[in-house]
């Protein structure tokens, strides 16, 4: 199967993720606004599948080294088919609430509560399970990135000065989300061998793994997505006949298109945390929030009418991020 040789490749893929996971929402833009995310969802997890499984069968299939993708999916014991179904049960339960978060309370507060938790915590929890790299340095690069990501609320706070009021509801449900947002990568991590070219028996090369994770996804959007469908934080309840009745091949598509380049980054993330560790694999790809943020300054225009002050926090953002970047890259390097 393809291992990265070198941990300079290892940071290259890590930023493909970074760029994987912070554009995948575009995806949703650009389809129309009668089409409610709960149903974009279901064809966005059938995207992380299909990708999942083309990616094992090819790259996870290739080379001399390693176990090859079918091969690893029959001898994977009981535990490592547990620990990676869980981490997708558990992502798809917190990302489905970050994004009801941000509907009820606003990008400005939801965003950097939830993805600024998982950042922190998810860095803490897989560097404890696995501690590969400078910890001074690793974390120094997760605080400064926080505080990026904190900057980012500030400038869409600005840009939405005319909303006083913050649901408590919006904040509980951020930080729950935040919260498990933390933790699936780990349960994923587990499952998966840290000596790719000769795996460990019972375990899963990264591409089993995420392959195993993605089923977790999509068997429980039965029940996390069928209650946001019907039982919606705000807004109007949805049906599954309207995934029929509404949809389209486009729009399909389009969902499918966000689950695969979803799964582009995280399967990247796994492949690269060989080398890199997972702590700094997974820090380095959350730094996705400034992609979106990037997305949202340079392509969609967000900030073009922002009010005096916007354009300094939007600088300071991307230099804090920057520098957090290259603390976490730098980590493994000392």
């Amino acid at each position: 199967m393809f291992i990265p040789e070198s941990y300079g490749l290892a940071v290259a893929l890590c930023f493909v993720t970074m760029l994987c996971w912070g554009s995948w929402a575009n995806t949703q833009k650009l389809a129309t606004k009668k089409w409610p995310f709960q149903l974009f969802y279901w064809d966005y997890s059938l995207g992380i599948i299909i990708l999942s499984l083309i990616l094992g069968l090819t790259m996870g299939s290739s080379g001399e080294e390693g176990r090859p993708f079918l091969e690893d999916l029959s001898q994977g014991e009981t535990s490592s088919f547990t620990s990676a179904f869980v981490g997708g049960i558990v992502f798809n339960i917190a990302n489905l609430l970050i994004v009801a978060a941000i509907d009820i309370a606003g990008m400005a507060v939801a965003f950097p509560i939830g993805i600024g938790i998982a950042l922190v915590l998810g860095v803490i929890v897989n560097y404890m399970a696995t501690p590969v790299g400078d910890p001074l340095m690793l974390f120094a690069g997760v605080a400064l990135v926080t505080f990026a990501i904190i900057l980012d609320a500030l400038a869409y706070k600005k840009l939405s000065s005319g909303q006083q009021t913050t649901p408590t509801k919006g904040i509980v449900i951020s930080i729950i989300g935040g919260v498990l947002m933390g933790f699936f990568f780990r349960f994923v991590a587990a499952s998966v061998s840290t000596d790719f070219a000769q795996p460990t028996e019972g375990l899963f090369t990264p591409y089993t793994a995420v392959f195993i994770f993605s089923l977790g996804i999509f068997a429980s959007n039965f029940l996390w997505n069928t209650f946001f469908m019907y039982k919606p934080f705000k807004g109007e309840p949805v049906s599954y006949g309207e995934y029929f009745s509404k949809g389209n091949m486009r729009l399909h598509f389009i969902g499918i298109l966000g689950g695969i380049i979803w799964c582009i980054g995280m399967s990247l993330s796994m492949i690269a945390s060989e080398k890199a560790g997972f702590a700094i694999s997974y820090g380095l790809g959350q730094g996705a929030t400034m992609v979106a943020a990037a997305w949202g300054v340079f392509i969609w225009k967000e900030f073009a009418n922002a009010p005096k002050g916007t354009k300094p926090l939007i600088n300071l953002m991307f230099l804090s991020f920057i520098i957090g970047l290259s603390l976490i890259i730098y980590a493994r390097v000392g």
